[in-house]
């Protein structure tokens, strides 16, 4: 260190004497003798410096990548070897984030070669006025000094570990995320904080673990993707009645993976380019969420009725057709089509990102799409059906912390005679603070499948009577055409 503030040293007086130079000679002759000192003080100096900026380009919004790894490696060790360090509290984050203070430098110590870490600002008075924002941000950099003998190790080997340690501190250290989209077609986020887990998921118990390995499978196969010339990516249909645990079943996948949530409103999407747009701005380690699938848009028309209207849409008056168009247009607010979405899914475009899920979800299966559903776009279809014994048994858990009782073996019975989800059953079994206790909970669940039981048993009846009134009107008509064919 003595070493190299010695040269440090030995560099401001050759400045000192520059400026002096400057004031005596012309500049061609100072032109001249600048290049000669360059060359000497090259020759001379026997250290190497690579500056690494915060900004790619003077005038660019796209943070430096590099820059980001080695400011998060650096403040794992700065922070116990710098003097001055700034401090930074990331919302909803306990911890405090240290990194080095400007002017700020550090050693770090590499298969025995020492190298220089040094923090700093450039003085720029130029920077335009519609950048004055992020004034100082901007000009933030960070400095690294080694020996001229140690540049191949230090470019070639050392950088490359300070990337990748860098990186692997963001993963353990991200927060996740849940964006949704927005009218400006940009991606907004707050943080994931969804506390759902397989653990706590009211489900199957075989079905939960096939979901499980096959997340797990996922997870661990990119390069067997690779091999196979597939974008690392997977789709999953959750499909159900409303309560079934849909939403909870994402969440939980988003935790077990630690991935960030993508949920797209395709209602606030204009057309498919923005589509692409809105994909391209997602990150890798994600899960794409589209909610209720049926209910987007055209989405889900059958193909073939859509082209009979437009075949009769064709024989009409070209003005008519052109205002029914413009008339269309104003009401459909979003453009985007099967077809985006399909290549949004699984074509050309969805390969910007690896490692990441793209999960439909339905109330009505039988409405979609067999293009949208089919095996290679979503590769595993989960039906999210209601309460059967075994998810009873995780909700009792979750919400009673009872692993038996005797009023199970009721419960069981008629969780086989009575559709109730998953959710129904929850809120029956949710503890009312100092007013109830487990066996109320599970008597308050026995009255609610009995009610639901004689509810169902009604409309039966009524569905019944409504079929046999029909069936008789169906037959005076059938009676009437009869006679009115003798009469005639």
């Amino acid at each position: 260190m003595m070493m190299m503030m010695g040269q440090m040293t030995v560099m401001a007086v050759v400045m000192s004497l520059w400026a002096t130079v400057g004031q005596l000679f012309p500049s061609e002759l100072r032109r001249d003798l600048r290049n000669y000192v360059n060359k000497v003080v090259s020759h001379v100096y026997p250290y190497v410096e690579i500056t690494f900026h915060e900004y790619q380009l003077d005038n660019s919004f796209e943070r430096s990548e590099a820059f980001g790894s080695i400011e998060r490696y650096l403040s794992a060790s700065s922070s116990k070897r710098a003097k001055r360090l700034k401090a930074n509290v990331i919302k909803g984050c306990k911890s405090v984030f240290l990194s080095m203070d400007e002017n700020e430098e550090v050693t770090d110590e590499f298969n025995g070669i020492k190298i220089w870490w040094t923090s700093g600002k450039k003085n720029n008075p130029q920077q335009p006025a519609f950048f004055a924002y992020r004034r100082d941000e901007e000009k933030r950099f960070y400095r690294l000094t080694c020996r001229r003998e140690h540049r191949d190790i230090v470019t070639n080997i050392y950088l490359k570990h300070v990337l990748d340690e860098g990186e692997a501190i963001a993963v353990k250290t991200r927060q996740r995320k849940l964006y949704t989209n927005n009218k400006s077609n940009m991606w907004s986020s707050i943080i994931f904080e969804h506390p759902s887990t397989f653990d706590t998921l009211a489900m199957d118990p075989e079905k939960k673990e096939e979901i499980l390995d096959d997340l797990i499978a996922f997870s661990k196969s990119k390069d067997y993707y690779k091999k196979v010339g597939k974008s690392w990516k997977r789709g999953y249909l959750l499909y159900g009645p409303p309560g079934t645990g849909k939403s909870s079943m994402i969440a939980a996948m988003a935790n077990h993976l630690e991935y960030d949530i993508y949920d797209l409103e395709l209602t606030s999407v204009k057309d498919n380019t923005d589509l692409r747009k809105l994909l391209i701005d997602t990150s890798s380690k994600s899960i794409i969420v589209i909610e209720d699938i049926d209910c987007s848009l055209h989405l889900t028309g059958q193909r073939k009725e859509k082209k009979k209207e437009e075949s009769k849409e064709d024989n009409k008056d070209p003005i008519q057709k052109k205002a029914k168009e413009e008339e269309d247009k104003m009401k459909k607010g979003s453009e985007v089509t099967l077809s985006g979405l399909l290549n949004f899914i699984d074509g050309l475009w969805s390969a910007c990102a690896s490692e990441r899920l793209i999960i439909l979800t339905t109330n009505y299966i039988e409405k979609l799409d067999p293009a949208l559903i089919r095996r290679g776009r979503m590769d595993m279809h989960i039906e999210m059906s209601y309460c059967c014994y075994e998810t009873f048994k995780v909700l009792a858990k979750n919400y009673l912390d009872l692993e038996s009782h005797e009023l199970f073996e009721t419960i069981s019975r008629m969780l086989v005679e009575t559709k109730m989800t998953p959710a129904d059953v929850a809120e029956n079994l949710m503890l009312k603070l100092d007013k109830e206790n487990a066996e109320i909970c599970l008597n308050k669940l026995i009255k609610s499948l009995e009610d639901a039981k004689e509810e169902a048993r009604v409309k039966a009846l009524e569905a019944g009577k409504k079929k046999e009134e029909n069936g008789e009107m169906e037959q005076e008509n059938i009676d009437a055409k009869e006679n009115s064919v003798m009469n005639a």
